[in-house]
């Protein structure tokens, strides 16, 4: 069952997605050469402590951390720990969330650690994010589930290749319905497969996660013994970029974007619901 958020509820999971882009913001100016990635887990906690909120991914299944650090070739659920320092040339991606009066946010953002990054790793985030924006471009009454994954595919398809010979879209993760819990019905891919139908209608008061992860290499990936840190089989680096939306009768809302995706959505002539926190 996809679960249908009332404008009062979606207030709410307002409030939860500008406390997750605070955690963002905070952690990364925190994102600096000679950081760990539990500094930055420590960075969130007190953001969340700050906003009266709570964390969605501590103790979630059991994992140990408020945020997910997954660094270079980690693609997601990086565990933040003492021995991983990050070090100039380093990419992270930080998934965070919160809980606000029990509604969930949940996104997360690459971020270049110091300087001497290949283009190509500029490249990688830049298409990753944009796929994004696609697909939450595609978030619209009448479309369907299947419009949001073929909007993200289509954006990475249509780039230049990298030097590495094709973009990966990571196959065993996608982004997923969010509300009065983290992960929810629907599941959603960021690749068409026409195996699994067209889904869902997109109607008022759904909300979804759309976060593609793309590599540089493989669309594969594996799980360490630690059975959660996530890398690619053949150690290509990986982006991830993700936002929580709802849509609403007028429009969508970018719950987890401080400007609720107002300046990215109008380049595709898009107008947001207003801000229900305004």
């Amino acid at each position: 069952m996809v679960e249908i958020k009332t404008p009062e509820q979606i207030a709410k999971m307002r409030a939860a997605g500008l406390v997750v882009a605070a955690m963002h913001a905070a952690c990364r100016k925190a994102a600096v050469p000679g950081a760990t990635t539990k500094d930055l887990d420590e960075v969130a906690a007190k953001v969340l402590a700050d906003h009266g909120a709570k964390p969605n991914f501590l103790g979630y299944g059991g994992f140990p951390g408020n945020i997910c650090t997954s660094v270079n070739d980690v693609v997601v659920h990086g565990i933040p720990d003492r021995e991983t320092v990050l070090k100039s040339g380093d990419i992270i991606s930080i998934d965070a969330g919160a809980i606000v009066d029990g509604w969930h946010g949940d996104a997360a953002i690459t971020v270049f650690v110091g300087e001497g990054h290949a283009p190509e790793l500029h490249e990688l985030s830049r298409v990753t994010e944009e796929s994004m924006w696609a697909g939450i471009a595609a978030m619209r009454k009448g479309n369907r589930l299947v419009d949001v994954s073929k909007a993200i595919e289509g954006y990475i398809r249509r780039q230049p290749r990298p030097a590495s010979g094709r973009y990966g879209i990571i196959e065993d993760y996608g982004g997923h319905g969010i509300g009065s819990q983290m992960h929810m019905d629907p599941h959603l891919l960021n690749y068409v497969d026409r195996r699994r139908g067209r889904g869902p209608k997109l109607v008022p008061g759904m909300c979804l996660a759309i976060e593609p992860m793309v590599s540089l290499g493989t669309a594969r990936t594996h799980v360490l013994e630690d059975e959660w840190t996530v890398k690619t089989d053949d150690g290509s680096w990986a982006c991830h970029w993700e936002h929580s939306v709802a849509l609403t009768e007028q429009g969508p809302l970018v719950l987890t974007a401080p400007d609720g995706g107002r300046a990215k959505l109008a380049e595709y002539g898009i107008t947001t619901a207003p801000d229900p926190l305004d």
